[in-house]
């Protein structure tokens, strides 16, 4: 069982960044995937990032890449996104979610490829 606390939301102008944590309670977190999604108002939730369980492995979403920087700690137990450039269009809740995953640099990109979910940090980001 992992427990996730995403932290570092809040209201930013576009072209500005913020830091974005996910903090995971439990054993063995480097045996998880990890990946950000998020969820504009309206819309459906969409992948972001992914990071394999080792961190040697990454995957972004077009709308992301470039801009965003998923990175992990796993002696802290903490995924964090680096989000700069942030536009408008990046506003919504950021959720952080974990999956066991084999080594070999596995990355999922799909919400129910993952067991684990936080609660969410809002991310507003204004024009």
């Amino acid at each position: 069982q992992v427990q996730l606390v995403e932290s570092g939301g809040g209201l930013v102008q576009a072209g500005d960044s913020l830091r974005l944590s996910c903090a995971a309670s439990g054993r063995s977190f480097s045996r998880y995937a990890m990946g950000w999604f998020r969820q504009a108002p309206g819309k459906e939730r969409e992948f972001a990032v992914s990071i394999s369980n080792s961190g040697g492995s990454t995957y972004y979403a077009d709308s992301v890449k470039g801009r965003f920087t998923i990175s992990r700690d796993n002696a802290k137990n903490t995924v964090y996104l680096q989000m700069n450039s942030l536009k408008p269009e990046d506003t919504a809740v950021y959720f952080c979610a974990a999956r066991l995953a084999p080594s070999g640099g596995y990355v999922y990109t799909r919400g129910y490829d993952y067991a684990y979910w936080g609660q969410g940090t809002q991310v507003t980001v204004s024009s």
